[in-house]
C-alpha cells in the first residue's frame, strides 16, 4: 500500500503561483492513477486534476483549466500540481490521492481512490 505526503501549500496573493508536491512511498508508484482534490471551507471535496500511470493522460476540472498543470515523476515517486494565476476561490485544503489503475485510465470520483494524503492548506488572498 502506498503512503502519500503533500507539501508546498501556503499563503499567496491572488495572481500568484504555488507548486504542490505529493511524495509517495511504500509501493510501486507507477502502478497508480493519481489525483489532486480540494476541500474549501463549508464545501464538499472536489476533484481538481487527475493523471494516469504514465502521465500521458490528464484531466482538469473546468475552473482550473489553463491555470493548473498536473505532472508526475515515476522515478522520483512524486506528483506535482503547478498552480498559476491563483484566485481567492482556490483557497482550500488540497489532497493527493491514489488508486490502482492501468493504461490511460483516469479516475474522476472520490470513491475511486483508496489512499489519501493528509492535505496541505492553500490560501489565496485578494
Amino acid at each position: 500500500q502506498v503512503q502519500l505526503i503533500e507539501s508546498g501549500g501556503g499563503l499567496v496573493q491572488a495572481g500568484g503561483s504555488l507548486r504542490l508536491s505529493c511524495a509517495a512511498s511504500g509501493s510501486i508508484f507507477s502502478s497508480y492513477v493519481l489525483g489532486w482534490f480540494r476541500r474549501a471551507l463549508g464545501k464538499e471535496r472536489e476533484l481538481v486534476a487527475a493523471i494516469n500511470r504514465s502521465g500521458g493522460n490528464t484531466f482538469f476540472t473546468n475552473s482550473v483549466k489553463g491555470r493548473f498543470t498536473i505532472s508526475r515523476d515515476n522515478v522520483k515517486n512524486t506528483m506535482f500540481l503547478q498552480m498559476n494565476s491563483l484566485k481567492p476561490e482556490d483557497t482550500a485544503i488540497y489532497y493527493c490521492a491514489a488508486a490502482y489503475g492501468y493504461g490511460s485510465i483516469l479516475y474522476l470520483k472520490e470513491s475511486d481512490y483508496h489512499t489519501w494524503g493528509q492535505g496541505t492548506q492553500v490560501t489565496v488572498s485578494s
